[in-house]
Parts: structure tokens; sequence; C-alpha cells
């Protein structure tokens, strides 16, 4: 089994649970015949904190002052810019409810026979047992939860749950239940503590055979051949009409609707795989015998599988929060937040090359929704025109409220450019050119700087001040100071990038002008590419973020073929760094950024912290920390770039083939990648060499590399040539042998 997992249990904890989602609603399946349980999500539902009506304070009037004491050898001036209020945090993402089939006969001792199963070709998971049968799936056409049971003789109680784990005492909650010749129609209305009303979920019950009888908080069914349960959640203020609501609901049979939601979902999953040559005798394994194993090739293909199949699912109206677009507890760790600094741009990573556009555009419809709160930002703290992007925020809101002394995260003003990044990455493999809502936003991110960068170092160059290298500090200065590397690789690419799609802005030359007067990158004494480029501030090397080699990856503006002496500077830096408190993002970050500089034996360590930390969940949702601690989506979603980067790697004029491989995979298939020059890339390798195959979709020239030990031996086109030159509509086909 490649394309799904299963179990021989049903979950008893709710990280456990089997996921399927469609990018709003999102479903965990317990798959208990006793007790059948399913935890219903919505990418909406955050509980208000007190935060949602906080914009960014006015700090604009006070920069100066903080810039002048900054560049005079303050190194504390910045902790009481904007610092000694109460932590604020955005909004908490919580569950809804779960539906709970309750049968009045329970699951046998004995439990032989039992299957729990999710499959990722068509997002649905089942369980089995004896007689007893359960379908659950997300779908993608009529966006609803739908469930199906059957049972000969089913009797069960059903209701709809909200008591789950960390829910708050005083919510107010509501019921409604009609019986109709086929079932019933249940809905349960929230309200939040303080009054304000909540979201309201819906379920029409349709019973094959028996009686429905209204029992309790819900009904009981006796009797019956089957029931299908379809549940809808509706977030919003006021009260909405539950006949209307009711009425929405689609009222065909579970196999209708289930074909009508797996062609949108498997036309997604399919364009791309990922297959190793050993793998096969341990691919019927349950995920929780692969997890015993970290060595099995057959976990990593399970894993890059399952990692396409949670990204996918978390993905549409917004992209995967920090548990994608799942939880069980009302108390979600940091909120269950979009966090912007590191996490979201390591999930989202693979999102171009791996054949998901939803996830870009889910990603895209962040962006573009809190552009306005963005300006504000700018505004509010630096008094500039343009665009400052949150570290944090609940999906809701993009205004900046995160103000701490350890943590300025308000200070960082990188945030626009890494998280226009990927969407630029997007347009590079689509069609080459970025769309005019892309391009606005690259505009106000580099008029952003057109107003911030005024002022100037010991040598005339621009200073970045305050700047902010997430979330980090020098041994030796306060968190808030002058030219974190990430600040000055992100103004750089900012405002060139801006000059490149938009040419015939007024500004355009300026920002030109103001890139090539940006600080040089600093190497210290260690011989690193230094997380500061300014005089003095001496290096923290364990910690779990790499900020300053934004400019490996994901920019690609220091890479061992342009810029090969920075290249190795960049290279001394990860070696440095240390993995602090082994996060999962920490660990998969470094393999992003070795599998750029080359360097397989680091991505097989980083891979091999994650595979072998105990990170992964049965259900293959991973955790934030070792021992399956802190559920977090990190890992899941980034291990597929991971996996990806160290076998093919594209720039817009650069097509790299096996950069970093790991020794432990020798040899195998991965199929369906997009390259950000325009082509279609199936690539196989082992032992003895390579072949690629290109299936371009414009014309391009590229240069081509590949790993060490290996060259180009020929073409489909003849004897081997660099640069390739590439015609849309023409398949080139690359042999690759032993140099």
């Amino acid at each position: 089994m490649i394309d799904g997992t299963w179990e021989p249990c049903p979950a008893t904890r709710w990280e456990d649970a089997f996921l399927s989602g469609n990018g709003r609603h999102g479903a965990m399946v317990f798959g208990d015949p006793a007790d059948d349980r399913v935890i219903v999500n919505h990418h909406t539902l955050v509980r208000p904190n007190g935060s949602e009506g906080l914009r960014a304070p006015e700090l604009a009037d006070r920069l100066g002052r903080l810039q002048d004491a900054l560049l005079s050898g303050d190194t504390k001036a910045a902790e009481d810019f904007g610092a000694g209020g109460p932590l604020v945090w955005v909004q908490p993402f919580h569950p809804a409810f779960r539906t709970r089939v309750r049968r009045t006969r329970g699951l046998h001792e004995a439990v032989a026979g039992y299957r729990r199963e999710v499959d990722f070709t068509t997002g649905e998971v089942t369980a089995s047992y004896e007689a007893w049968r359960s379908g659950v799936f997300v779908s993608r056409a009529d966006d609803v939860v739908v469930q199906h049971v059957t049972d000969p003789g089913l009797t069960a109680d059903l209701v709809l749950d909200h008591v789950l784990p960390g829910a708050p005492a005083r919510l107010a909650v509501g019921r409604s239940t009609v019986l109709t010749p086929d079932g019933a129609r249940l809905a349960l209305r929230v309200g939040y503590p303080g009054g304000e009303f909540g979201y309201t979920g819906v379920t029409v019950a349709r019973v094959d055979g028996g009686r429905v009888l209204v029992a309790g908080e819900g009904i009981r069914i006796e009797g019956a051949r089957s029931l299908t349960l379809t549940t809808r959640v509706v977030r919003g203020a006021g009260r909405p009409d539950l006949g209307e609501l009711w009425a929405g609901l689609p009222g065909e049979d579970y196999a209708a609707l289930l074909d009508r939601h797996r062609t949108p979902h498997r036309a997604a999953y399919g364009r791309a795989s990922f297959t190793l040559r050993d793998a096969a005798p341990e691919r019927e394994l349950s995920g929780s015998e692969l997890l015993r194993d970290p060595t099995s090739p057959a976990l990593l293909e399970r894993l890059f599988a399952a990692g396409r199949y949670h990204l996918l699912s978390a993905s549409g109206m917004l992209p995967p929060r920090l548990t994608g677009l799942w939880t069980g507890d009302w108390d979600t760790a940091w909120s269950g937040a979009f966090t912007t600094n590191a996490n979201l741009n390591l999930q989202v990573s693979s999102a171009a090359a791996a054949a998901l556009p939803e996830v870009t555009e889910a990603h895209a419809a962040l962006v573009q929704g809190q552009l306005a709160d963005w300006q504000e930002n700018a505004r509010a703290l630096f008094g500039a025109r343009g665009i400052v992007a949150p570290s944090h925020t609940d999906g809701a809101s993009g205004h900046t409220r995160h103000f701490q002394r350890a943590y300025p995260l308000h200070l960082w003003t990188a945030g626009a450019d890494w998280l226009l990044q990927p969407l630029l990455e997007h347009a590079e493999v689509t069609t080459g050119v970025p769309d005019s809502g892309l391009v606005d936003a690259l505009v106000q991110a580099a008029l952003f700087y057109e107003d911030f960068l005024g002022r100037e170092d010991p040598d005339g160059r621009l200073a970045i001040v305050p700047s902010y290298s997430p979330e980090n500090r020098p041994a030796n200065a306060s968190w808030g100071t002058v030219n974190a590397t990430m600040d000055i690789a992100a103004a750089r690419h900012a405002l060139t990038t801006a000059a490149e799609h938009a040419p015939a802005h007024p500004s355009a030359g300026l920002w030109r002008s103001l890139a090539a007067r940006l600080p040089e990158y600093l190497v210290n004494e260690d011989g690193a590419l230094a997380e500061w480029a300014w005089p003095g501030l001496r290096e923290t090397y364990d910690h779990r973020h790499l900020s300053h080699l934004y400019p490996v990856w994901p920019l690609d503006a220091i890479n061992p073929y342009d810029t090969p002496e920075l290249a190795t500077a960049a290279h001394r830096a990860l070696e440095l760094r240390g993995s602090e408190n082994d996060s999962a993002h920490g660990h998969l970050h470094q393999a992003l950024i070795a599998a750029r500089l080359r360097d397989a034996t680091r991505v097989s360590a980083a891979l091999g912290a994650v595979l072998g930390g105990d990170f992964f969940h049965d259900s293959l949702m991973s955790a934030h920390y070792p021992s399956r601690n802190v559920y977090n989506a990190d890992a899941a979603h980034t291990l597929p770039a991971v996996v990806i980067e160290s076998l093919v790697q594209s720039a817009p004029g650069r097509l790299v083939l096996l950069p970093a491989v790991p020794a432990a995979y020798p040899a195998g298939e991965l199929r369906g990648v997009r390259t950000r020059f325009g082509a279609h890339l199936d690539l196989r390798w082992s032992e003895d060499g390579a072949t690629a195959v290109l299936r371009p979709t414009r014309d391009a020239v590229v240069d081509l590399r590949t790993g060490d030990g290996l060259a180009l031996t020929e073409t489909s086109a003849g004897n081997p040539t660099a640069p390739l030159e590439l015609t849309a509509g023409v398949d080139r086909v690359l042999t690759l042998g032993p140099r």
C-alpha cells in the first residue's frame, strides 16, 4: 500500500484518528464500531479571546529615536518599542463537535478481522468489523462531511456532541431535532462565552429500514439496514434559518455523493507520485508497524503520499494551519494559528513542485485577503506605505498583535516577501508570469522598503533598522537589532522582483538603486554566513530557526553554481547550527537547505531525526516535538518537499538532478514533478545512473546540473548539450551515467 494507510484497531486518541478534508471542512475518524465518532472541523472556527479587534499600535512617531539608538550601539533599545503590555495571542482554532453513533451492542473483546483504512486517492476513510462497516469522506463537490454506516439490524443512538477536550464551560448550546419520513434532521447551535454567536452544525440522517425515535439530545435508530449522515458547519453571527440549512444539504445516497467527490480529489492527488525500489516487501504493513522501523523505504514512501494527501485535504479556503485543518481539542497549542515566520512556508513548500496548485491558491487567498491589514501594519508601526505581514494570524485578521520583549515579532519586516515567494514559484511553474494580483502585492512590498530604508551605515550603505531574525537573538545583544541577514535578503529580493515584474512603475528605477545599496552578506570569524551583518554582533548557533539562510532556500540567491564562496559560508553556518529543542520544523528546514547545498549526508541526518524521533501518530499526521508531543502538521506537510529537493531542484533557468540523494534510498522513481521553467518531469534513478523525461509546456533554455559522480550522457535530441534548449510540446529524455 502506497496511496493509503491502515490500522488493525480503532483510534483511542483523537491524534490517531484518520483524516479527511476538502480545504473547508475536516473530519477526524476513530472507526470504533461501538462508538463511531467523527470530529468535525471547519477552517473558520476561531474562538474570540479579546484579540479580534486589536490593531497594531501607533509606534511610527517613535521609530526615528529607536533607529538612532540602535545605530549608536544601544543593543537593548528595541526592548521597549511596542512591548510592555500583556501578550495577546490570535483567536484560537477549535473543533466544532463530533457525530457519535453509539450501538447498543458493543465491540467484542476479540478484534480479529477489524480494519481501519484511509484511501489517499479518494479521501475516504473506512472501518469494518464483522458485518459492520463505516465510510466517511469530506466532499469536494458538495462541501459536506458524509458518513455511511451499515450493519444488519442496526440499533444505535446518534447525537451531535460538543463536549470535547478543553471546551469552555460557558458555551451556549442549543439543539433542534426534527423527525422525517426517512430519518431525522439535527442541528447544534453554539455560542461563545460572552454572548457572541459562534456557529451552527446541521446534519441530515437518512435511515434505510427500521424506525427512528427522538431520544435524549439526539435520536435512536432501531433495526435499520444502514444510516447515512450529511453534515455541514456554518460560521457567522446571527441565527441562520435551520430549514434552509437542512434543505441545502445534498440528498443523494452515499455512493452517488462519493462518486461526485472522487473525480476532483483523485485528479488533484494523482498528479505526482514517489516510489522506492526496496520498499515492496513492507508496503502492506500498517502505518504503526512501519513507524517502528524508521529506516524502512516503505515508510518514506507512505509518508510522502500521506504528506501530499493531508496537505491537499487541509488547503482550500485557507492554507494549512499549525494543525492542518484538524484538531480534537479546544486548547490547541499556539492557538492553532498560521505561524508565518517559518511554519506556514515550510508546510506549503512542496505545493509548486508536487503539482498541488490548490495549495498555492489557498495560500494566495490568505495573502490577498489580508493585504489591507498588512498596509495598516506598515503605516502604524513604521509610518510607511506598502505592506508588513504579521508573524501570526488566525486567518480572520492580518493585523500584527504579537508584542513581546523576548519575541518582538512586530519588528519582523521580511514577512511579506517570504509569504509572496510561494506565489512566485507557482507563477513560474504555470505560466511564467505573475498575475495582476501578485504583481500588485509585489509592488506593495517594494513600496514599504522605498519608505523604510532611510538610514545608512558608516560605509554609506543602507542599514535595515530595526531588524529581527525570527526567533533568535545575538549572543551579546537583544532581539531587535540591525541588519538581520533575512531582512537584507528579503529587501533585496522584494525590490528587484517588483522592478522586474512592474518595470513601468515610476519607482522601478529607484527600487533597483535601493537594492544595489543594501549591505553585503557577512562571513564571520568561523567562516559561516552570519545571521546579522553588523559589526560586533555574535552568533547564537543553537536555534531551531534558520532565517539567515533564506537566500539559500527558498530564494536560491546563494547557491553552489553562481555564488560558490557564499555557498561555502552558508554550508558552514548549517554545520554549526544546532537543533535546539528538536522541533520537527527545524530538522526539515535544515534538510531543505542542505539539499540546496548538495549535502546528502546532512539531508539524511535531518530526515533520520524526524523518522526516528517518534514524530508521527498512527494517523500519519505529525507532532511538533519528539515522542508525539503537540499535534502539528509541520513534519507531515514538509516531508514531501525534502524528498523532492533531494532529487530535483529547479529555477527559471536551471535544472538540478539528484543533487543530494540519501544513501539509504539508492533507487526509485519520482513522477509528475513541476519545474519552475514550465516542464513536467519524471525521474527514475538507481546506482547505475538515471533517466529523466521532460515535458515542456513552454519554450525554455535551461542550465542542467547533476549530482556528484553523475553526468549527462545523452538526450533524445542527440549528444549531450548544455544548456538544454526545450520546446513546448516536445518531450526530452535525459540519460545520466557515472562521470
